[in-house]
């Protein structure tokens, strides 16, 4: 399903703002403390997504609750419109995982509302190195994804510090198991096909392009463009074009959550021209799928595309 890209739910939230003020710890700011039932549960965790969220489950393990608020591939954290229960539910957990740069506001918006100093808040931009304005999609950076594992295993330890080898163990654990499939195809694309020229819908896919060392000719501003719900102008759109029909590209790469008309003119023409077309998707699909087995599959595909493209 296509994602929406409606206005900006700024409104939204200023209303959820003001009922969770009330019902977690009025004029104070400061939230209440959870329930013991999910105390019990160990530290109480809320991402604002879910591909930050699944590293986060696999992370803490019992000695965890994570919840993720964007937890399915209709929902766009873009313009997601939170609800009340998303604010309540960020002001009670010990431990919040924001995207950031630019690409979740509203999270640090209900976050900032309700300032508690027993909360750890990650923010992932931040956390990089990257502000708001530069390219958000950091979960497609494999080494921000493994900045990010670290982050969260020392927020973990601080937190829980009965539970520091535990944590130490899930760390090594999801870094050299879970995502072991994840950064060795990462690898072996890289050695195999780094210098590529490829074609790709936005910058969701720029990250991930430049650790795989793929040659992105598509311009910069029709990426960003139609990654922001923006229309491309019309010398990129022809740019685009004379790409694909002169097959400088060899892998048209699309983000099918986010097909506007012009990305399926573009995939329409890839495939007439016989340029093999990756898929890939802003959030993991289908909703519940762990980080490393959704990218793995996408890693899968590209390689078998540029496989069929390069004969290597």
């Amino acid at each position: 399903m296509p994602i929406n890209r409606p206005g900006s739910p700024r409104g939204t939230v200023a209303l959820i703002l003001a009922g969770v003020a009330l019902l977690v710890g009025g004029a104070s700011g400061c939230a209440t403390t959870p329930p013991a039932s999910a105390a019990g549960r160990g530290v109480r965790v809320v991402a604002a997504e879910g591909f930050w969220g699944s590293l986060a489950a696999q992370l803490g393990g019992d000695r965890a609750s994570v919840t993720s608020i964007i937890d399915r591939p209709s929902l766009d954290p873009h313009d997601y419109e939170p609800t009340a229960m998303d604010g309540r539910a960020l002001a009670a957990a010990r431990l919040v995982i924001i995207n950031g740069a630019g690409y979740d506001p509203w999270a640090t918006r209900l976050v900032e509302a309700n300032p508690d100093r027993r909360r750890t808040t990650i923010t992932v931009g931040s956390l990089v190195g990257v502000p708001a304005g530069g390219n958000p999609h950091r979960w497609y950076s494999p080494s921000d994804v493994r900045t990010v594992v670290d982050e969260i295993t020392v927020a973990y330890k601080r937190m829980d510090p009965a539970g520091a080898a535990f944590f130490d163990a899930r760390h090594d654990a999801v870094l050299t198991t879970n995502l072991k499939a994840y950064f060795g195809l990462v690898a072996e694309i890289r050695t195999r096909y780094a210098g590529t020229p490829v074609g790709a819908s936005e910058s969701m896919f720029s990250p991930l392009a430049q650790a795989l060392g793929l040659t992105v000719l598509t311009p910069a501003a029709f990426l960003e463009a139609i990654s922001e719900g923006s229309d491309p102008t019309a010398g990129d759109k022809a740019t685009v074009d004379q790409q694909i029909r002169n097959k400088r590209i060899k892998v048209f790469v699309y983000n099918s959550q986010n097909a506007t008309p012009d990305v399926h003119a573009a995939v329409d023409e890839a495939r007439a021209a016989g340029i093999p077309v990756s898929t890939m998707t802003e959030t993991p699909s289908p909703a519940g799928v762990a980080f490393q087995d959704w990218q793995t599959a996408q890693l899968l595909a590209l390689k078998q595309a540029l496989a069929a493209a390069t004969g290597a």
